[in-house]
C-alpha cells in the first residue's frame, strides 16, 4: 500500500528512489525486494512532468485483448527479430513492461513467457512454429 501510495504522489523514476522513499517513510527495502514489488504491484512506467519517465499504477485493470495489444503495439513498435523459438521485440523506451504485461495477459498459442526490460522484450515460444506464428500475430 504504501509504494501505491507514494508512486502516486512523487515522480518515481528508479528502484532506487522508491527505496529511498520507502526508507523516508520508515520502512525497510532493498533494491531486490522493491523489484519484486514492482512486477507483483504491475507498476507500469508513464512518462512524467519533466518528460522522464516514471512509476505509475496502472489506471484500470481491464481484460486484455489481441487486437488491444496489437493497438498498443503499433503505436511503440520498433522491431521485432526471430531466432529459433525466440523473439526479441524492441520497442520506445518505456514501454516493454507495459507490453509485457500485455503479453502474459492474453493466451497466444505456443507463448510460454516474456521478460522485459525498459525497451526490449524476449519472448519465448515453445519451437520455432511457435515463434512464427506468435510473429504473424503481433506484427
Amino acid at each position: 500500500m504504501k509504494i501505491k501510495e507514494i508512486v502516486s504522489q512523487r515522480e518515481i523514476e528508479t528502484q532506487e528512489e522508491l527505496v529511498s522513499a520507502l526508507e523516508e517513510a520508515g520502512y525497510v527495502a532493498t533494491q531486490a525486494t522493491v523489484s519484486r514489488d514492482i512486477k507483483e504491484l504491475q507498476l507500469i512506467k508513464v512518462v512524467g512532468s519533466h518528460g522522464r519517465y516514471k512509476y505509475a499504477i496502472p489506471v484500470t485493470a481491464t481484460t486484455v485483448s489481441l487486437e488491444t495489444l496489437r493497438r498498443k503495439l503499433s503505436d511503440v513498435f520498433v522491431s521485432m527479430t526471430r531466432a529459433n523459438n525466440l523473439l526479441v521485440l524492441k520497442v520506445l523506451p518505456g514501454n516493454a513492461h507495459s507490453i509485457g504485461a500485455m503479453l502474459d495477459a492474453i493466451e497466444i498459442d505456443g507463448l510460454l513467457g516474456t521478460i522485459a526490460g525498459d525497451d526490449t522484450l524476449l519472448l519465448i515460444t515453445a519451437d520455432e512454429t511457435a515463434a512464427m506464428n506468435v510473429e504473424k500475430q503481433l506484427v
